[in-house]
């Protein structure tokens, strides 16, 4: 006989009081469900608070030492224990983990599907006020000043925290609040056009919930080398602009329109090739503002034959998509979604950052050779 596993729902989001009420309709929809929640406020204290409650209230609350000054470490260390505990009570139909404001769900969802012998992850979903999605994805203060700090290390932005929340779930839960148009669920829509937009109160909620979820599945689709990055679009006034092109940029060049590049719109992402550094794929974040350019490993194509075997088959198939008789996988691809959105000016700025004809036609060699402007970035 199989013994069942406790299945785990985990509800994330910069929105509070959405993901609240996400937690609550869960609460009072699937019958046997509990709630936890470690409310991270008292970290500067040196405890995070631990409250576990269900359809008629609070029923445990405790605290957990902070391990090694970070918070989200004694948040996975108790998160752990108190699904283990209530595994072995055998009642729990459903545990729903609320997490606290700026903790990204991919961590937690990794840690709770590591215990596998006794959890099942069942379903990531992220709460959303449209009308505060624009405001969130603009907000490039670090979470330390707007005291969402995890850790007195944490160097994150509300921007890409947000970012982050957003797209990894395969499920958003909207909760409308005062002010949402249009253009913020169009916004929306082109963010994460693969994910299944539920409203909160609809019982597609808990059959999500449910559902089941693919932790490893899931952190492909976030890996700069094959993501499911967005497609072209165009409603309510957003663009989603996707920007392809199979020439290395200049380093120098590019570095000079950082600054206007990661204003010209309200997200940005992808992966890019930089001459300097032919043999890289290089990851492109920014939101806010602000820019994280990341190494993601080399390209296929740099990659002795004998180690393919070693990749991914997801990321085989995605360099198979942009595959160049002359440089493989080697390539631009990055995508750009704002509302007011000036397409011809950004490929404009973007197709001059790229090498010139008789910089291309001097070969590798000679690329390597530019100077090198992205070092701060790539050995921070």
């Amino acid at each position: 006989m199989t013994e069942r596993k406790l299945p785990v729902a985990i509800v994330g989001g910069l929105h509070a009081d959405a993901r609240r009420a996400v937690v609550d309709r869960l609460l009072h929809t699937v019958p046997g469900s509990v709630a936890l929640h470690h409310d991270l406020t008292s970290a500067p204290h040196g405890t995070v608070r631990r409250t576990i409650r269900d359809t008629l209230g609070v029923r445990e609350e405790g605290e957990a030492p902070l391990v090694d000054d970070c918070a989200c470490c004694a948040l996975r260390e108790d998160l752990v224990l108190e699904l283990l505990r209530l595994a072995d009570g055998g009642t729990t139909r459903l545990a729903i983990v609320e997490l606290w404001d700026s903790v990204e769900p991919r961590a937690m969802a990794e840690v709770v599907a590591a215990r596998a012998g006794a959890l099942a992850v069942t379903s990531v979903v992220t709460a959303v006020d449209p009308a505060l999605l624009l405001p969130c994805l603009g907000n490039g203060d670090d979470l330390a000043a707007a005291g969402l700090a995890a850790a007195a290390s944490d160097r994150r932005t509300v921007a890409d925290t947000w970012a982050r929340q957003l797209e990894y779930a395969p499920v958003l839960a909207i909760v409308d609040g005062d002010g949402a148009d249009d253009e913020d669920r169009a916004l929306l829509a082109q963010l994460h056009p693969t994910a299944r937009h539920i409203p909160y109160e609809s019982p597609e909620l808990a059959e999500a919930a449910l559902a089941g979820f693919d932790v490893e599945a899931a952190a492909a689709r976030q890996h700069p080398a094959c993501a499911l990055l967005p497609q072209d679009a165009d409603e309510a006034g957003v663009l989603t602009y996707v920007w392809h092109r199979t020439r290395p940029f200049h380093p120098g060049r590019l570095y000079e329109a950082l600054e206007e590049l990661c204003c010209a719109a309200a997200r940005s992402r992808g992966r890019f090739w930089l001459a300097d550094r032919p043999d890289t794929l290089l990851a492109w974040d920014a939101a806010g503002g602000a820019l994280c350019v990341e190494s993601a490993g080399p390209w296929l194509a740099s990659l002795p034959d004998a180690a393919w075997e070693m990749v991914p088959p997801v990321r085989r198939a995605a360099a198979a998509l942009d595959w160049h008789p002359e440089h493989g996988d080697c390539c631009q691809h990055l995508v750009f979604t704002s509302p007011g959105l000036d397409r011809e000016a950004l490929a404009g700025l973007l197709d001059s950052c790229l090498l010139t004809d008789a910089e291309y036609a001097e070969g590798r060699a000679s690329w390597k050779r530019l100077p090198p402007a992205f070092d701060a970035f790539l050995e921070a």
